[in-house]
């Protein structure tokens, strides 16, 4: 296939994946010479025929058209090499786009979403909680979701339990609403020793990854969060920032505020250019170690629940959230048992 015919065909996948219902083709070829494509009328019939023949595409006539799950699978694999530094795009735009303002308690934060079965759930519910109260969670927040709702493009099947946790990137959102920009190294897996922070043991570029790291080492059995909970020797997930120097004062106050709220997730911040945890940063600048929000959905994996985890999910209010301590009565409240 010519290769600008096919950017300006995942370029339609997405926008009409974006869109979650049939789109016209007038206001498709809106959005893709917003876009910056060079297209007509004419070309973006030709691309939906073509589209609606693979089965990629439905025509639902003066409607326009809607993604088919045959659609949705072809942009998950097509074009691997262009989504390299696309979670390192969402992160920045996450991080831009949520709302919360730690004054009043209030607006959005990125999410994680983790689909469990709910009887498994409710079974594991005392373990999601001493990863809690070990401090291997970011913040102390979660929130449930039932059969048949949505979070960000994630749809919560029947008979399953949707459990959002405070993503780490949420961090980033509000510290550059005080000023500090953060960026996003890596994430990575800690070695935890004696209950404290060894080293990292494995670690995956933002920048080099299409998919988040926390999810890969979980999917690939290499945590051990239930290890560092039990014995105080194990794995967890984390992700590591780097801030500007002067910020550090700035970085520790807040998260002192952030704890208070149940958003505190800064597991160790370090001194201007000076490693951390062996981990060298430029000059001006300090590192950061945030815990990881999947620490929860890991242990579920450890525990031998086969878990559908999804990072950086999509923005949920901060208002839905509850103290993870509540986590047992809400399950029971969802599950009617």
């Amino acid at each position: 296939m010519n290769e600008k015919i096919e950017k300006k065909e995942l370029a339609i996948l997405r926008l009409l994946e974006k869109a979650g219902g049939a789109v016209a083709s007038s206001r498709l070829l809106d959005n893709l010479l917003a876009m910056g494509y060079e297209v007509s009328e004419r070309t973006v019939r030709y691309y939906f025929q073509d589209l609606d023949r693979r089965g990629l595409t439905e025509n639902h006539g003066k409607k326009g058209r809607s993604i088919t799950e045959l659609g949705r699978e072809e942009l998950d694999s097509a074009r691997v090499f262009d989504k390299v530094g696309f979670l390192s795009a969402r992160i920045d735009q996450l991080a831009y786009r949520m709302s919360f303002d730690p004054a009043r308690k209030s607006g959005t934060v990125i999410a994680n979403i983790s689909i469990v079965e709910a009887d498994q759930l409710y079974r594991l519910v005392g373990q999601i909680q001493r990863v809690f109260e070990s401090g291997y969670g970011m913040g102390g927040l979660m929130a449930l979701f039932g059969p048949g709702e949505k979070v960000g493009g994630v749809l919560i099947p029947g008979g399953m339990l949707g459990m959002a946790t405070v993503c780490s990137i949420t961090l980033n959102g509000i510290l550059l609403g005080h000023g500090v920009p953060a960026h996003s190294d890596f994430g990575g897996l800690m070695e935890i020793r004696d209950h404290k922070p060894a080293r990292f043991v494995e670690i995956i570029k933002y920048e080099g990854t299409s998919l988040d790291p926390l999810e890969i080492f979980i999917k690939s059995g290499m945590t051990n969060v239930l290890g560092a909970i039990e014995s105080g020797n194990g794995r967890i997930g984390v992700g590591f920032r780097e801030l500007p120097s002067d910020s550090r004062e700035k970085v520790l106050k807040l998260d002192k505020q952030l704890k208070k709220i149940g958003l505190g997730g800064f597991m160790m911040v370090g001194w201007p250019g000076q490693p951390l945890l062996e981990v060298p940063v430029g000059e001006g600048r300090i590192g950061a170690i945030v815990i990881g929000g999947l620490n929860p959905a890991a242990t579920l994996e450890e525990a031998g629940v086969n878990v559908g985890s999804r990072a950086l999910a999509g923005m949920i209010e901060y208002e839905r959230f509850f103290r993870y301590t509540e986590m047992d009565s809400r399950v029971r409240e969802l599950c009617r048992l």
